[in-house]
């Protein structure tokens, strides 16, 4: 977090907290249904995933834990180029000067609460229009939630 960012100055070491990750999510218009045909009884839905990590957070300000840290995330990012940067790549002082201007948030994972509802209570045909029906709306995210709902008929 930027050092700027009043935020971390609230953050008591040690104090509970829970982070929330959401996946693809989008509407689901009851007209992509087969069952809508047969029965007319369907309603609009909201397709997601979210994954809740409860734990304990804590501010860290150590220059060491700093570029341990910063390291650690650059080399994951990097690793997939052919040609990754290292933080090693900066010279010394830039990278000391740079961390100055940084805050460590560590957060102590204790509980993992993880939900998906991608329509998995539908039959396979109303399953199928569903993915059709994302797949002809705009955005990466009904295309993204199609091709979990696909992976899930799929097993």
């Amino acid at each position: 977090m930027a050092f700027a960012n009043p935020h971390w100055r609230t953050i008591k070491d040690d104090a509970p907290a829970l982070v929330v990750v959401t996946g693809a999510d989008a509407y689901i218009s009851p007209s992509w249904y087969a069952t809508k045909a047969e029965h007319g009884r369907v309603v609009p839905t909201w397709n997601y995933s979210a994954v809740h990590f409860t734990g304990l957070v804590s501010v860290r300000r150590a220059p060491e834990w700093l570029e341990e840290t910063v390291t650690t995330l650059t080399d994951h990012h990097e690793g997939r180029r052919e040609e990754p940067w290292r933080v090693a790549d900066a010279p010394e002082s830039f990278v000391a000067q740079q961390l100055k201007a940084v805050v460590g948030i560590e957060f102590s994972i204790t509980g993992v609460e993880a939900k998906a509802k991608r329509s998995q209570n539908r039959s396979a045909e109303d399953r199928s229009g569903v993915i059709a029906g994302l797949l002809a709306e705009p955005g990466a995210d009904s295309r993204m939630l199609a091709s979990q709902m696909q992976a899930d008929l799929d097993r």
